[in-house]
């Protein structure tokens, strides 16, 4: 009798064990009932019915990566091109990702390497290297919605490598060394024309500011010139008026000045360093006193009164 309740009491805590699941954060468990699918247990303590319900498949819900194996596409340009690309996933529907395909990592993968083909194939080689972006929103787009029904997002996919054959990246990289040499003769070029211009409009500024420099000088000089003129003009005005007044120092002055003045450019010449001059250019500088009194003389014949210097009060006779 107590064999009897200590086993029904095994049976009770087995079949209690049997029903109680407990499913793991990320994951989700399908739940089959004599081979059929009846509901799917979210993470946590969950009750089935025991020995008639059964755990079908445990799907990760998490999202997952996928590696693409490289593979050789065909261009549209007839180049070959070494592919490879990595695509990321997550299960949105645990039942339909156990039950709509038989390998869901198998079915992506070939899925994703005949959609490849397809987009690779259809573009240039140049396209195709340098419109990855494009590359991967197509087959984003077209994978995603191929695996749709398999309970599945496609989250995201990405082209890895592009590998052209060797004697066609050997030729890309020789014309790219040629484009940039050709961009720098370029700018080289740009750079020397850009500073012959600035040159010449150095130049052409600094001959412009010679040019008024000099019509300024000029015009000063011009002008001190005229008022030179003007100066000696009036200077003149005065002796003239001086002389018609019978002034004899004035004469005396303005023929000394102009014989001194003869005589300062005589000795200033670059080719005089020694100066001859005759015995009678002695008498002549003495005769500036005797020029002054012929003067007197002449003011006097014409009835001007003589200065005070030069007349003698006469006695008075008786």
């Amino acid at each position: 009798m107590v064999i009897a309740l200590l086993i029904l009491a095994g049976l009770v805590i087995a079949t209690l064990l049997a029903g109680i699941k407990t499913v793991p954060q990320g994951s989700n468990y399908t739940v089959e009932r004599f081979g059929r699918y009846t509901r799917t247990l979210q993470p946590g303590l969950n009750l089935i019915v025991p020995f008639i319900d059964k755990i079908g498949a445990r799907v990760s819900m998490m999202e997952q990566v996928l590696d693409i194996p490289t593979q050789e596409v065909i261009t549209h340009d007839n180049a070959t091109a070494s592919v490879d690309a990595v695509a990321f996933y997550q299960v949105l529907n645990a039942a339909q990702s156990a039950y709509q395909v038989a390998n869901l990592e198998y079915a992506l993968i070939n899925l994703a390497l005949t959609n490849i083909r397809t987009v690779v194939g259809s573009m240039d080689l140049d396209e195709v290297l340098f419109n990855r972006n494009a590359i991967n929103e197509r087959l984003l787009r077209v994978i995603d919605e191929a695996a749709h029904p398999w309970g599945m997002k496609m989250t995201r996919i990405e082209i890895k490598d592009i590998e052209p054959p060797r004697d066609l990246a050997d030729a890309m990289a020789r014309q790219m060394k040629a484009e940039r040499v050709k961009r720098a003769q370029i700018l080289e070029a740009e750079g020397d024309r850009n500073a012959n211009i600035l040159r010449a409009e150095g130049l052409k500024q600094a001959q412009i500011l010679e040019a008024e420099g000099k019509r300024e000088a000029a015009y000063r000089e011009a002008e001190a010139r005229e008022r030179l003129a003007e100066a000696e003009a009036k200077a003149t005005e005065m002796v003239s008026v001086a002389i018609a007044n019978g002034d004899v120092q004035a004469i005396n002055y303005f023929v000394a000045q102009k014989y001194t003045e003869a005589l300062t450019s005589i000795g200033s010449a670059k080719n005089q360093k020694i100066i001859m001059m005759p015995f009678e250019a002695s008498s002549l500088i003495s005769s500036l006193g005797g020029i002054g009194a012929i003067a007197r003389e002449v003011f006097s014949g014409n009835g001007e009164t003589p200065s005070s210097e030069t007349t003698t009060p006469r006695r008075k006779t008786s």
